[in-house]
């Protein structure tokens, strides 16, 4: 997906690939997925800028999802430290360093099950829905809040994605989970409350 050309210069990747289609208890093998989460200083204005762009444009903010910022987190840490997003991979793609299912994500989203899955996959099935992603990726500079928020608003496909627009009115985001680490920033947006609560 290309972007306006006034951004291009300050992203190496902007991609799009959220295509359609409390009970510690129910955690398998007794192990806590989110045992290692520890929300990074970014992760609440991330999302606090989404939702306030949101709202000044008439639409509802969106919960806060301790299992969708784990899902966010646990992406943007991938990217940074595994770069799974390589030759016709983008930024959806996933490495086999981790306790998921790895993808090459193509700009085709024939791999599309593999962002829709990963919040019940890595979560143990405490969220049980589908996950939508939208992430953005920098070269030569630091991901910033504001600079994913004016990316994002610059290119159409993930601005209807934020505002529930063109495909996605249909959808109705109930959970929304964000990261931002020093090249990349991603936020997760999902149709079911979140039985895990908030961060």
């Amino acid at each position: 997906m290309s972007l306006p050309r006034r951004l291009t210069p300050l992203l190496a990747a902007l991609a799009l690939g959220a295509c359609f289609p409390e009970n510690i208890d129910r955690f398998s093998g007794g192990s806590d997925p989110f045992a290692a989460t520890d929300p990074s200083p970014d992760t609440r204005p991330l999302v606090q800028v989404i939702n306030d762009f949101r709202v000044a444009k008439g639409l509802p903010a969106i919960p806060v999802s301790r299992s969708l910022t784990m899902i966010a987190q646990k992406h943007v840490e991938d990217l940074e430290r595994n770069a799974p997003a390589t030759g016709a991979c983008i930024l959806h793609s996933w490495s086999n360093k981790g306790p998921w299912t790895p993808c090459c994500y193509t700009e085709d989203n024939s791999q599309a099950h593999c962002m829709w899955d990963k919040p019940r996959e890595i979560t143990h099935g405490i969220y049980d829905s589908n996950g939508y992603e939208i992430a953005m990726g920098m070269r030569g500079g630091r991901a910033t809040t504001q600079g994913a928020l004016e990316a994002w608003r610059g290119s159409p496909a993930h601005l209807a994605v934020v505002l529930n627009e063109g495909p996605w009115a249909r959808l109705t985001w109930k959970s929304v989970g964000a990261a931002i680490s020093e090249h990349y920033a991603v936020v997760w947006f999902g149709e079911e409350e979140d039985p895990a609560g908030s961060p």
